[in-house]
This record gives C-alpha cells, structure tokens and sequence, in this order.
C-alpha cells in the first residue's frame, strides 16, 4: 500500500504530531510506503489567488476556469502540482488534524482549495440529461480510500445523536462526503479522539494502541456506504434522491448513505 499523511498542526509536540508519527512508524513497520505533506512545516501557501495559475489568466479570476486552463496547460505552480502527484500516487489518505471549530484547519482547507483544481478534482466526465459529471463515487481520485483522523476538544457526548454540537459523522460529512467522495475517494469511518484537551501523557499508551490497531485494518476497512450519483439512486439532473430510496426514519446527511 502507498499511503499519503496530509497532517495540518502547527505543534510538532503536540497530539496530532505524535499521531502523525506513530502513523508513519507502524505503516512502514508493516511495509507500506509513506510520504507525508507536513502543511505547517511546508509554509503551505492557503489562500487562492492568480498566482497559483501561472501567466496568461483573463483580466478577472475566475477561480474554477482558470485553475482547469492552469492545469489543462501544467501552468500550476510547482507546490500544487506535487501535490496532486502524492494523491495519485496514493492508495491511502490519511487527515491527521485537530477538530476547530466544526472543521478542518484553515491551512488544511488552504490544502483543498488549492490541490483539488478544476478538471482534477472536479469538472470531469461526461454532463448531459442522463449524467451529471463523474463525482459521487467516480472521479480523478477513483480508486483511493481515505480516512480522517481526527482530535476533538469536547467530550463523547456532546457529539452523540442528542448532543449538542450534532453527531460526529453530522459535522464530518462535508469533509467526507462533499470534499473527499466528490472526486471518487472511498472513505473509511473516521478515527476520533474526544476529550483531547484533558489526555495525559498516561492516556497517550492507550491512544496509541488503539491508533496502531486502526492503521493496520486499514486495507480491510469496509467504507462508508454513500451513495453513488450515477448509478441509480438520484434523479437526473435534479439529483434528489428517489422516492422510496430512503431508510426508514432517516433524514438529512444519513439520506445519502445506503443501507
């Protein structure tokens, strides 16, 4: 397996960054390859601007047509191109970072904005009466699996079903659902730590081992079970679900996952 770490924290002490460590050390004992995108210690750029699409963009941006000309041309700047050459060289895609407010780091999604370029992570395949785009389960990215891991502040329940800051798959589904299946990537059930803020140096054996037994299931890891936009589920090109296509009492997000 070739697995690509994008780790977003900018304390190398910190949590994320043992677990970032702990991660490369046990794929590697287990024979895997890694390569790590260290966005911190890169100085990842995260703002879009012109600059990122090399010369010859139009008097005024426009971010999703002149990142496709941009990469249509190989106009990219060097930093994005090689980093959408880490995701296609990639089977595995772990997201060490920490869990603020809601979401990822802004340098994590500086990351997303940047690397997932119009006619690489977007914009591709056929668009007609009958199919919307490659996405949903196909794309570029087609093929990979991902997974999230992910340190959360707040204790367990307040991520539960009747918590107050909504599940934990609730506040993920835009990263999983809408940032990574998007392109085609199949996603695994994320790895949370809740309570981060009070672990302990005694409480890290225990993360570890826990975090050590997830990475080496990772090739065995059913993903989570989205829907594919192409393959029946959705009217074209309305793209709601169907009717008689959802489970029993469920709404919202858990609409677009099977089963």
């Amino acid at each position: 397996m070739k697995a690509l770490i994008v780790y977003a924290h900018p304390e190398p002490k910190s949590l994320n960054g043992s677990l970032k460590d702990l991660a490369v050390s046990t794929l590697e004992r287990a024979g895997h390859e890694v390569r790590v995108s260290d966005l911190y210690a890169m100085n990842w750029k995260a703002a879009v601007d012109a600059a990122d699409f090399g010369t010859g963009a139009a008097d005024r941006l426009r971010v999703a047509r002149d990142s496709g000309r941009a990469f249509d041309t190989g106009a990219l700047t060097p930093d994005v191109r090689a980093e959408q050459e880490k995701l296609l060289w990639a089977d595995m895609i772990v997201f060490q970072f920490p869990l603020w407010w809601y979401t990822m780091p802004a340098i994590l999604k500086g990351w997303v904005d940047r690397v997932f370029t119009y006619h690489f992570a977007y914009g591709v395949g056929e668009h007609s009466d009958t199919k919307y785009g490659e996405r949903f389960g196909e794309g570029t990215l087609a093929g990979r699996k991902a997974l999230l891991s992910v340190t959360v502040g707040g204790p367990e329940s307040h991520y539960s079903a009747r918590g107050i800051n909504g599940p934990i798959d609730d506040v993920l589904f835009p990263i999983q659902h809408g940032i990574l299946y998007y392109p085609g990537i199949e996603v695994l059930p994320p790895f949370v730590l809740y309570g981060t803020d009070r672990t302990t140096a005694e409480d890290y054996p225990d993360v570890a081992k826990a975090w050590e037994q997830r990475l080496l299931t990772l090739e065995s890891t059913e993903p989570i079970a989205f829907r594919r936009q192409n393959f029946g589920d959705y009217e074209i090109p309305s793209l709601h679900l169907k009717e008689g296509r959802e489970p029993a009492g469920r709404s919202g997000f858990g609409l677009h996952v099977r089963g």
